[in-house]
């Protein structure tokens, strides 16, 4: 790095010098907002979107234009105030959300850091140096060294009689000014910007996924609610048979086999009540997690069965470039895009030379008792110019460094684009295809209820055997458990829809005192 520097002394000597430096650096400062930042400018990119869904829109979904309040606040369309309730909590105590928000505060200081670069720095500089030459030395050796004021120029400048031991008393401002003339700074401003818009749509798809993930876990505790339910029903008519075989048996009407067989059928669906019981506790413990909350906090709020939210009759979908323009972890990938691009100009701005501003003023003297007097004064002023002349080609495969990332932070922008497309299609087809499964598992439960009594009504009249009986209500326990699993994947693959929809990221509003918060509003049933 090769060093230029143009210094101005408080001298009447300097004075000419003075005068040049400061019209150069004038001139400077005037040509400086015409200096076009190097490096590329970034061009916005679009995600690529067909014309319309490739899935056929069925089950009440529709393409007609999405209501954006609706999008933001997507729980609220299964009428279930402690589903909000527990929305509003998660939003407030979740930690993966406030770590995001930490993220946030950690972009916006490093863009302030950026944006200072591009103002002068001022330094407060004060000593008292004791110095004694070597008597040995020969005269113009012994001479006293202060500190520099990063020029390599000597503040005092004078000379001492060997062997005399002398103090210098000095203080005063250092000011510096780089002139971002190549834009270097101002492109590094520009990805630091994009980085904190980067961050911030970070914090949406964070609150996206935790909102989709309460909503996921307070039906899959819904959902075991209602198996244990049906389990228990089962076993409780399965105990009623069994009770009866006995009887029979010790009656002499029926032989040991029919009341070996209840009893396994019996014993068979108790052993499926503590899989389901753990796997409730295991729901309501993850859902207090993702409050932010001790586990086993909830047990006592979610103790009381209630049944799984129901669908609303019609969910608007939008088109495909409205949708995927929605989605924040599209935005994200396509401010990342911008920040690499921002930071090839940052890295093309060492090609260039760097015009720097600088200046001192301040008090030297040997003497405390004169410090403060008019003749005590000194300064220096002058701009310095600095040019890497040569450096074996490290700038020039730097910039091929930030290009390469440029394309990288490009190609994952599109494939961002693609997988949540994928997401999108194959939500829509499960959305639709679960609710056809569940019309199909309504008919059969129905059906297996109704051969269940008459195989029961028959049996106890002597018109079949007990196998019969057996099979029916094995029937019927499966059948019921597969209802209940269906009415929860039906509810849990609209809450899958309006996550890949991008639905919930605009429920948070900027704060004055906060990186952002829930807006208060949206709690309403």
């Amino acid at each position: 790095m090769k060093t230029i520097n143009f210094i101005g002394k408080g001298r009447a000597q300097n004075r000419w010098c003075c005068l040049r430096a400061i019209l150069l650096g004038t001139l400077m400062v005037v040509t400086l907002p015409g200096c076009a930042a190097v490096g590329p400018d970034y061009v916005p990119v679009e995600p690529e979107a067909p014309a319309k869904w490739h899935a056929e829109l069925q089950g009440g979904l529709t393409a007609e234009q999405l209501n954006p309040q609706t999008l933001a606040h997507w729980w609220t369309t299964l009428h279930d105030p402690q589903l909000s309730s527990l929305e509003k909590r998660a939003v407030e105590g979740n930690l993966d959300l406030k770590e995001a928000r930490a993220r946030i505060r950690e972009a916006r200081a490093l863009r302030g850091i950026s944006k200072a670069n591009l103002f002068p720095t001022v330094d407060a500089v004060g000593s008292i140096t004791d110095h004694r030459n070597s008597e040995n030395s020969g005269p113009g050796t012994g001479q006293r060294r202060s500190e520099s004021n990063g020029t390599g120029t000597d503040r005092a400048g004078s000379k001492s009689a060997p062997g005399l031991e002398n103090k210098l008393y000095s203080a005063g401002f250092d000011a510096s000014w780089e002139l971002d003339v190549f834009g270097g700074v101002r492109r590094s401003v520009e990805a630091a910007e994009a980085n904190l818009q980067a961050a911030q749509e970070d914090l949406h798809d964070v609150l996206v996924s935790l909102l989709a993930e309460v909503a996921l876990n307070y039906v899959e505790v819904r959902a075991f609610q209602a198996r244990l339910a049906v389990t228990e029903a089962n076993t409780k008519t399965q105990q009623e048979s069994y009770d009866l075989n006995k009887s029979r048996y010790q009656a002499g009407l029926i032989d040991e086999l029919a009341v070996q067989e209840s009893l396994r059928i019996l014993e068979a669906s108790r052993s499926q009540i503590p899989a389901l019981e753990t796997g409730l506790e295991a729901a309501k413990n993850r859902l207090a997690v993702l409050l932010g909350e001790q586990p086993g906090t909830l047990h006592r709020e979610l103790a009381a069965k209630r049944p799984i939210p129901v669908l609303p009759p019609t969910v608007v979908v939008g088109i495909p470039a409205d949708t995927l323009r929605h989605r924040p972890d599209i935005r994200r990938a396509e401010r990342l895009v911008a920040a690499r691009t921002a930071e090839i100009g940052v890295a093309t701005a060492d090609l260039y030379p760097r015009f720097r501003l600088f200046g001192t003023i301040g008090l030297e003297s040997i003497s405390s008792d004169d410090f403060f007097e008019y003749g005590s004064r000194t300064w220096t002023f002058g701009p310095a110019v600095s040019w890497n002349v040569f450096d074996a080609g490290a700038i020039r495969q730097n910039i091929k460094v930030h290009t390469a990332r440029q394309e990288q932070a490009l190609i994952q922008y599109e494939a961002t684009v693609l997988r949540a497309q994928e997401e999108i299609e194959n939500v829509l087809v499960a959305y639709a295809k679960e609710q056809h499964r569940r019309e199909s598992l309504v008919r059969a439960a129905t059906a297996a209820k109704r051969a269940a009594l008459l195989a029961q009504d028959q049996y106890q009249a002597g018109l079949v055997d007990f196998n019969n009986v057996l099979d029916a209500q094995r029937s019927l326990l499966i059948l019921q458990d597969q209802l209940a699993q269906s009415d929860a994947a039906v509810t849990a693959n609209l809450v899958r829809l309006y996550k890949a929809l991008g639905g919930g990221w605009k429920s948070l509003k900027p704060s004055a005192d906060k990186s952002t918060e829930f807006v208060k509003d949206s709690m309403a049933p």
